[in-house]
């Protein structure tokens, strides 16, 4: 008991504790004072994990209506969610069009991830890739990023919404290349692989990016019409039935 108590003292760095432990290790308040410590740290990581995440508000996976969509493969996604693929650094692509449930998808999981101890962001490419380019100096841009290659899960929203150059094809793939084989990266996008010269027209560099993501990948795909315009539709049919109602009385 004594060892271990010691091993957790010295993992929170108390240093005075451990320079006297022989006047410290039989007292009656020390393991209260390590939880306390302990607790309030792990609130404390917690909390600046969330923040960093950056995830804005998202429905739970709980909402997710999985007899919508026309074809998606709930226990792909349910074993993606149970955060495995997290140590063999194994990417995930979901693709699918517009308004289907990626982003939410991918909200939760960076959520399950930092609630577990991990460290995660959620950006939108063109985000990611716009904040990375209007960095100008070497310095700037390695710190920028080292924001996007350090956390241990980065998920990269809405590639392939939007065109662009080679300028930003060469800062994805130098955001890809550094994950590579070390933290898995999950994107979201509307097009096939077959089409992301699309995205990228004329970058030299797509067809060895797309190499790097599928190496070690988990690709699951979701045919559905929108989740909004579903809302939107069923939000019409109970107003006009609320307003057939009031047209009884």
């Amino acid at each position: 008991m004594n060892e271990n108590l010691k091993e957790r003292v010295q993992k929170l760095g108390l240093h005075g504790v451990l320079a006297n432990w022989s006047d410290y290790f039989e007292v009656d308040w020390l393991e209260n004072l390590v939880v306390a410590e302990e607790n309030e740290r792990g609130a404390r990581g917690l909390k600046r994990r969330i923040k960093q995440a950056k995830l804005g508000q998202f429905k739970p996976m709980a909402d997710f209506d999985w007899k919508w969509p026309k074809h998606i493969d709930r226990q792909q996604i349910q074993e993606i969610l149970s955060l495995e693929f997290i140590p063999d650094a194994t990417n995930i692509i979901i693709v699918g069009p517009n308004g289907v449930g990626k982003t939410m998808i991918v909200k939760n999981l960076i959520h399950k991830a930092v609630l577990s101890g991990k460290t995660g962001i959620f950006t939108t490419a063109s985000e990611m890739l716009q904040e990375l380019a209007s960095k100008d100096g070497s310095l700037s841009r390695k710190r920028c990023l080292l924001k996007y290659t350090r956390p241990q899960l980065l998920a990269i929203d809405e590639l392939g919404y939007l065109s662009y150059d080679n300028r930003y094809a060469d800062l994805l793939f130098e955001v890809i290349n550094h994950r590579y084989e070390a933290n898995p990266t999950i994107i979201t996008t509307n097009k096939i692989f077959a089409d992301w010269n699309d995205v990228f027209p004329n970058a030299s560099c797509v067809v060895t990016l797309v190499d790097r993501l599928v190496h070690h990948s988990e690709i699951t795909n979701i045919d559905a019409d929108s989740f909004r315009l579903k809302d939107s539709l069923e939000q019409a049919e109970a107003r006009r039935k609320s307003r057939k109602k009031v047209g009884k009385k």
